[in-house]
């Protein structure tokens, strides 16, 4: 891991989940290579989609709640709610059972990567990792959050 452990914050399983979400949806080259060629191990969009919302409600209230619990500061909040409302948006219009052509085809989706790589590369970089590694599989993902 880089520099700052991750487990630093108290709800570092949340904020892991979130940042892997973020990862793979700020991401068109593993879109592309992983989803859309359907590679085993890092689920699909709609996997994304609830690990960012699943635990943290993100869908139902501001990032904000959680600044000094899973986010650093109110600027790495602000980013998580621009990347989630465009993503909740899409995912809303084309269904979260929508194949993952459907997500990459919207018009919309390129703002919702976009919005998502703002967050992910400073959630990465306060966590003192390379925004630009490649994202870890969801194996990977349960092992680093079952270990303190």
């Amino acid at each position: 891991m880089g520099g700052m452990p991750l487990n630093d914050m108290p709800w570092w399983r949340w904020r892991s989940n979130v940042r892997s979400a973020l990862h793979m949806l700020s991401d068109p080259g593993f879109q592309q290579n992983v989803w859309l060629a359907g590679v085993d191990g890092y689920g699909d969009v709609t996997d994304a989609v609830y690990r960012l919302v699943e635990d943290t409600w993100l869908d139902n209230w501001s990032a904000e709640k959680y600044v000094g619990t899973i986010f650093r500061d109110s600027q790495e909040a602000a980013l998580v709610d621009s990347a989630v409302l465009r993503v909740l948006r899409i995912m809303h219009q084309v269904g979260p059972d929508a194949p993952v052509s459907a997500y990459l085809e919207h018009q919309a989706w390129p703002e919702a990567v976009r919005a998502a790589r703002d967050a992910h590369v400073r959630m990465a970089t306060s966590d003192g990792e390379d925004p630009d590694a490649q994202p870890r599989t969801l194996e990977v993902l349960r092992i680093m959050t079952r270990s303190a």
